[in-house]
């Protein structure tokens, strides 16, 4: 394996203990959790339950019923927008949001069913409160705002902004992609009403696991309706949490592998934080000697998630992630599925290098990647 510096992507390696009960629930509970009364579906269900409970305590919950499994982070930002919003609603979000949020409600605005209004960051890649407050409507309905950038890693005033959000009482989401499990999350100082969240990324569980928070009192529209195990003599599905928003059988493996990821995230938070902030510091610094090098992320660890993102020299990010692929070091080169986040930085066209590190990443690793930065240049 190479020298893995694409964690924001995909965590990896993943803890043993993942891959283990990974593993257990494959083959030694492997029954469909909430639909049958026997040992092994039972088993399930306590392991399903757990993983939420584990969840709920990383993300300062109160009621782990209120979180629900989704097939990932992009399905979550689906159900949270799509069910929040109505024919002519309007919604603020940024320009430093993923196409998981852009496209949903580019494709709501383009059918006109919405209107939408991107905030721009500041000069230093963090977008004001007072920006989305002075870009609200009558009309508005919703605000969304990234936790931290996927492309810089910049970690934006969520707080701030959910104060705003408060104070005006308009529905807010936030996307946890790049912050759960990297760093503290409080869901009621954040004051946000949906915090939509991936397994794979720093929660350290496998794929296409993923969640959303709903918080008290607020309801959304379903996506999907079907089978829960509940209710089954009514043609509508049910009202309550969670089974409300999971029809069909959960990813019972990926799920039981995701709460030992979080078990073992909530037990090394604090740790795994500072390793990563020290990492990505060593990084930003060895770049920033580097004439040639461009930075784009903040220059405090403090304002950052473990993400340094840079070009080098005149190469196009793809010609240098593909150099930096050869010398055995996993980085990625392009637009990091953010074109707009892209298009305030002035890389639209030749795109950046993102190197994101993890809770196995080594100071000779990080290195391994400025010497050989050095060698591109």
């Amino acid at each position: 394996m190479p020298i893995y510096l694409d964690n924001a992507a995909t965590s990896h390696p993943k803890p043993e203990a993942v891959v283990r009960e990974t593993v257990r629930a494959l083959t030694e509970y492997n029954a469909n959790p909430g639909r049958s009364g026997h040992a092994a579906a039972l088993a399930a269900a306590r392991r399903v339950l757990r993983t939420r409970e584990s969840l709920a305590a990383l993300m300062g919950a109160q009621d782990a019923l209120r979180i629900a499994f989704c097939f990932n982070c992009t399905d979550a930002l689906n159900l949270a927008i799509k069910g929040s919003l109505r024919l002519g609603d309007h919604v603020v979000a940024t320009a430093l949001e993923h196409n998981s949020v852009l496209r949903p409600l580019g494709t709501l605005a383009q059918r006109g069913r919405i209107s939408l209004t991107l905030v721009a960051p500041g000069p230093e890649g963090f977008v004001d409160a007072k920006d989305i407050r002075a870009a609200m409507t009558p009309r508005t309905a919703l605000i969304i705002c990234t936790h931290a950038s996927n492309v810089t890693g910049a970690i934006q005033p969520a707080a701030a902004i959910g104060q705003m959000a408060r104070e005006t009482g308009v529905r807010y989401l936030v996307d946890g992609a790049q912050a759960l499990g990297a760093l503290p999350v409080d869901v009621k100082a954040l004051g946000c009403n949906l915090y939509a969240f991936p397994g794979h990324k720093s929660l350290l569980g496998p794929q296409g696991t993923g969640g959303l928070y709903i918080a008290p009192d607020t309801a959304l529209n379903t996506l999907r309706e079907g089978g829960t195990g509940s209710s089954s003599d009514s043609l509508l599905q049910p009202e309550e949490l969670p089974e409300r928003y999971e029809a069909g059988t959960v990813n019972l493996p990926g799920l039981a592998g995701l709460g030992a990821g979080c078990e073992y995230v909530g037990a090394k938070l604090s740790l795994i934080m500072m390793h990563e902030r020290e990492l990505s510091q060593a990084l930003y610094e060895g770049l920033s000697a580097m004439p040639g090098v461009a930075l784009y992320s903040p220059a405090r660890e403090a304002d950052r998630a473990g993400i340094v993102c840079f070009n080098v020299g005149d190469l196009s990010s793809s010609q240098a992630a593909d150099a930096l692929s050869r010398q055995g070091i996993a980085v990625r080169g392009g637009l990091h599925c953010a074109p707009m986040a892209h298009r305030f930085l002035g890389t639209l066209r030749r795109g950046a290098v993102r190197a994101s590190v993890g809770w196995a990443n080594t100071f000779e690793e990080i290195e391994a990647l400025l010497r050989a930065v050095r060698d591109l240049l």
